[in-house]
């Protein structure tokens, strides 16, 4: 069953912003009643779509993000990006802005390199950042995968409220002459039939999930 939110596109952002929080907190609470078998099953059977998916395929320099314990697991897709021989970037999250960057992973193992963020995301410390390879300087990237809270079939997203990926978005644009693919990977539960946005929030090229049989 899809929850249902009012499209706010144009309208005033106080009600914007309640809307968004008030999805937030269903959602939240509907994937908070996943196991982790059926988060791992659905993670899954949404990963072979991927890897089967024309644009994964003939995408060279994809970005990944590292998965929470509420989002599509991203440990099989890391390992096909690299048996692939394709180029894999993950974020790196400034807490006090806006700001993200999409910074080279060199191998699976890399991971473990990674400092613990106080959100619990593994990421590039200062210092490590610093000699990592960043996408958007080194010749952009060919596909985003997405991450987030909730999702509309038209390609709105739901994010955690801090902005990162349609900043991330706006400097692609300014960057590449062509825009990367962005495919979100998400749960069944994560689904609704319409997502609160406004015209400053970026559209999805596509939602991969497990189709309703």
């Amino acid at each position: 069953m899809l929850s249902s939110a009012p499209c706010l596109r144009g309208f005033d952002m106080a009600a914007l912003r309640a809307a968004k929080q008030a999805l937030r907190k269903d959602i939240k609470k509907r994937v908070a009643t996943m196991s982790d078998q059926e988060k791992l099953r659905q993670s899954r059977v949404v990963s072979q779509k991927l890897f089967k998916h024309p644009k994964y395929l003939s995408s060279q320099r994809v970005a990944v993000f590292l998965s929470m314990q509420d989002e599509v697991r991203t440990e099989d897709v890391l390992q096909d990006i690299f048996k692939r021989g394709k180029v894999c970037f993950i974020p790196r999250y400034f807490s006090n802005s806006t700001h993200m960057d999409m910074l080279r992973l060199k191998d699976p193992e890399d991971i473990q390199n990674l400092s613990l963020t106080s959100w619990n995301i593994r990421q590039p410390g200062d210092e490590d950042a610093q000699s990592r390879e960043e996408a958007l300087t080194t010749g952009g990237l060919d596909l985003i995968l997405m991450p987030g809270l909730a999702f509309d079939k038209n390609g709105n997203r739901l994010g955690r409220g801090k902005g990162f990926y349609d900043t991330y978005l706006e400097r692609c644009g300014k960057h590449q002459r062509e825009k990367p693919y962005t495919i979100a990977l998400a749960f069944k539960e994560q689904l609704c039939t319409d997502i609160p946005a406004d015209d400053r929030d970026f559209i999805i090229d596509e939602v991969l999930y497990e189709d309703e049989e």
